[in-house]
C-alpha cells in the first residue's frame, strides 16, 4: 500500500513531537483519486471559478457604474457578490491545488484559517438574505413609503447586522474547536476544511462543542429564516389581493430570483448541517458541500441578472458609455 508522500512528512513530523498531543497540519483527501475524474474536475471546477469570479465582479462593477441601480436592492445584491467571491475564493483554489498536485497537505493554521472565513461568510450570507427578503416586502406591500423605510441609514445598519452575525458565529465555532485536541488521524475525508470532518479527527470529549456549535447554527438560521418566511407570506398576500395578471405576475417577478437562491442555498446547507451527526454521509455531504461551497457562488450573479431587466439595461448602458468614450 503506497504511502502518499504528504502524509509521510506529516507522520515524520509528528514522531518529533511526541509530547505534543496536537497535529501539526492535516491532509486533504480531496474528491477522488481516480485520474481521469481528477482532469475533469480540475477543468470544471477552474471554469466554474474563472465564471464565479467575472460575474460576480461585473455585477459590482455595473451596480456601482449605473446611478439608476443605487438603490437597497442592487446594495445589498452587491455585497453578496462580494461574499460569493469570498466563498469561492476561500475553498477553490486550495481545491484546485490539491487536484493538481500530490502535496495534500495544509498546516494547523491554514486549516482553521479556511474554515473560519467560510464559517464567515455563511453565516453572513444567511443574514444578508434575510435583508434582501424584508426589503423586498417593504417593496412590495408598503411601496409608498419604500425611500422612507429602506432609508440609507437603515441599509447601513442592516448590512453591518450581517456581517456582526457572521463575525458571531466564526467567532463561537473557533474558540471551542480551538480547545480539541488531535491525536488520531490527521487525514480529513474531505475537499475542504470543514466542522464535521474536523470534529471527527478530535481525541478530546466534542460533545460539548458540537452542543453550541449546533444551537449557534441552528439560531442563525432559524432568525433569518423566519424572516425569510414572515418576509415573503405577507408579500404572497399582498399578491394574491392584486386584481390584475400582469401585476400580480410583475409583483412576483422582483422576488422570484431572491426566493430561487434562498431555496438552493438553505437547502444545500441545511442538508448538511442540521442534521443528525448519525446520518452523515461523505459521499452526499461531498456533493451538497460542493453545490454550496462552488456552484451557488457562480449560479447568483446568473440569477439575479439573467432574469432582471434593470440589470441587462444597465450593462447595455455601461457598455454603450464605454463604446461612446473610445469615439
Amino acid at each position: 500500500m503506497k504511502i502518499h508522500k504528504a502524509a509521510f512528512h506529516l507522520v515524520v513530523y509528528r514522531k518529533r513531537t511526541m509530547n505534543n498531543t496536537n497535529l501539526l497540519g492535516f491532509i486533504l483527501m480531496g474528491l477522488t483519486d481516480n485520474e481521469e475524474i481528477r482532469q475533469i474536475l480540475i477543468m470544471l471546477f477552474l471554469l466554474i471559478y474563472l465564471i464565479t469570479l467575472l460575474g460576480n465582479a461585473g455585477m459590482i462593477l455595473i451596480i456601482h457604474l449605473d446611478l439608476s441601480l443605487h438603490t437597497p436592492m442592487y446594495f445589498f445584491l452587491s455585497h453578496l457578490s462580494f461574499l460569493d467571491i469570498s466563498y469561492s475564493t476561500v475553498i477553490t483554489p486550495k481545491t484546485l491545488e490539491n487536484l493538481l498536485t500530490s502535496n495534500k497537505y495544509i498546516s494547523f493554521k491554514c486549516c482553521f484559517t479556511q474554515l473560519s472565513f467560510f464559517i464567515f461568510c455563511c453565516g453572513t450570507e444567511f443574514f444578508l438574505l434575510s435583508s434582501m427578503a424584508y426589503d423586498r416586502y417593504v417593496a412590495i406591500c408598503n411601496p409608498l413609503h419604500y425611500p422612507i423605510v429602506m432609508s440609507r441609514r437603515l441599509c447601513c445598519v442592516l448590512i453591518t447586522g450581517t456581517y456582526l452575525m457572521g463575525f458571531i458565529e466564526v467567532l463561537v465555532t473557533v474558540l471551542y474547536m480551538s480547545s480539541m485536541h488531535f491525536c488520531k488521524s490527521n487525514v480529513i475525508y474531505h475537499f475542504f476544511c470543514d466542522i464535521i470532518p474536523i470534529l471527527a479527527l478530535s481525541c478530546t470529549d466534542t460533545h460539548d462543542t458540537e452542543i453550541m456549535i449546533f444551537i449557534v447554527g441552528t439560531f442563525n438560521v432559524m432568525v433569518s429564516l423566519s424572516t425569510i418566511c414572515v418576509s415573503y407570506g405577507s408579500i404572497l398576500s399582498t399578491i394574491l389581493k392584486i386584481n390584475s395578471t400582469s401585476g400580480k405576475r410583475k409583483a412576483f417577478s422582483t422576488c422570484a430570483s431572491h426566493l430561487l437562491g434562498v431555496t438552493i442555498f438553505y437547502g444545500t446547507t441545511i442538508f448538511t448541517y442540521l442534521k443528525p451527526k448519525q446520518s452523515y454521509s461523505l459521499g452526499k455531504d461531498q456533493v451538497a458541500s460542493v453545490f454550496y461551497t462552488v456552484v451557488i457562488p457562480m449560479l447568483n450573479p446568473l440569477i439575479y441578472s439573467l432574469r432582471n431587466k434593470e440589470v441587462k439595461n444597465a450593462l447595455i448602458r455601461v457598455m454603450q458609455k464605454r463604446d461612446g468614450s473610445r469615439h
